[in-house]
């Protein structure tokens, strides 16, 4: 009982870093604006770590590649952690089986990746049905266009209905459930 708890306090305080670690990334990476309270909150909550890690790995054409990179390590931390407590030796391991637990920390970042994009079209749609103009909506737009707009100019309006972030989401979940479903079962079974 004492592991379960464990886990689920290791899963949810540093799976909630992660992804605010990943938000500033794709904040930064979408040119989302800073003057925003969404932008500022994560921007504060993640400072203590990125701000340190800035020094040793720099930005690349414009991309924080400190976040990235504390997103990543605290995922690969997250995964030795429950790895450890589900009983895997990790003393006795070798290295490939850290190499599939690196390979398998990119992967669920991607899987929170497309989380994200997701959440941020469905609260998207929600905002602009009830408050459009609500301080969220320009870090909201910043967000999802690059996804939506090449969509938007193939999928036709249906009686005034854009239909191009539901097009998304069916797109989101086939990644989800095809490619990344299948390389996580791959470096599952490589761990």
């Amino acid at each position: 009982m004492l592991n379960q708890a464990l886990q689920f306090l290791i899963e949810t305080l540093l799976g909630l870093f992660v992804l605010a670690v990943l938000l500033r990334f794709y904040l930064q990476w979408a040119r989302a604006p800073f003057r925003n309270p969404v932008s500022q909150f994560i921007a504060a909550l993640t400072d203590f770590a990125v701000k340190p890690l800035r020094r040793f790995i720099p930005g690349l054409f414009g991309l924080d590649l400190a976040s990235l990179f504390l997103a990543w390590l605290v995922e690969y931390v997250i995964l030795l952690a429950l790895f450890w407590l589900g009983g895997l030796f990790l003393l006795k391991a070798g290295p490939s089986v850290f190499l599939a637990i690196a390979f398998l920390a990119v992967i669920k970042l991607l899987k929170i990746s497309i989380y994200i994009l997701l959440g941020a079209v469905l609260i998207q749609a929600i905002l602009s049905w009830t408050n459009p103009h609500t301080p969220l909506a320009p870090v909201l737009s910043r967000l999802t266009d690059p996804f939506l707009l090449p969509l938007r100019r193939v999928v036709p309006l249906l009686a005034n209905v854009d239909l191009s972030p539901l097009v998304l989401f069916i797109i989101c979940e086939l990644l989800l459930m095809v490619p990344l479903a299948w390389l996580e079962s791959l470096a599952m079974q490589l761990a």
